[in-house]
């Protein structure tokens, strides 16, 4: 399947995102329209410790208007590799390094409206040094045994979508 693109006009853009709005022709022969979110890319890390407990971090989300525990993540640099990003973000949102580093995979976050990809890692073999946070985030660092992780996605106390992701691959794959 695929949509030929018709026209494409940028409605914005932005520091992060840049908004479109395109008019395609679908392969039944009908037109519509598509509004598009173009995101860089992210990637989201689950550190844990050497008696696997987990760094989580807790911070307000502004379009939902209410306080989130998460993974640390953060958008891809222009030129910076995911790899390169998620030990960068762990650092600067948890204080820790890691010598071990894992891609589990990508999801992409809101494909109907989104071409945003979250690259996953899991980061171990960790060595506490210093948060560097960005000027505009607060947050705080909330380190939790695994069990008590996943039991509190299960009961739908963790509700974001890449932490919930990161959370289960990593399970699945025995990670935590």
């Amino acid at each position: 399947m695929s949509e030929k693109i018709l026209s494409s006009q940028q409605i914005f853009k932005g520091k992060i995102l840049t908004v479109k709005l395109d008019h395609v022709l679908l392969e039944n022969g009908h037109r519509s329209t598509r509004e598009v979110v173009f995101h860089p890319g992210a990637v989201a890390v689950l550190p844990v410790l050497d008696d696997g407990s987990l760094i989580l971090v807790k911070q307000f989300r502004y379009p939902i208007g209410m306080e989130l525990l998460e993974v640390p993540a953060g958008k891809l640099d222009e030129g910076e590799s995911p790899e390169q990003c998620a030990k960068r973000e762990l650092e600067e949102e948890t204080g820790y390094k890691a010598e071990k580093i894992e891609f589990l995979g990508c999801i992409f976050t809101t494909p109907g409206f989104s071409n945003e990809r979250i690259y996953l890692y899991t980061a171990e073999n960790l060595i506490k040094t210093q948060q560097k946070l960005d000027h505009d985030e607060i947050l705080k660092v909330e380190i939790l045994k695994a069990s008590e992780v996943v039991a509190m996605a299960l009961k739908g106390e963790i509700i974001d979508a890449k932490t919930l992701a990161l959370i289960f691959l990593a399970k699945e794959k025995g990670v935590i």
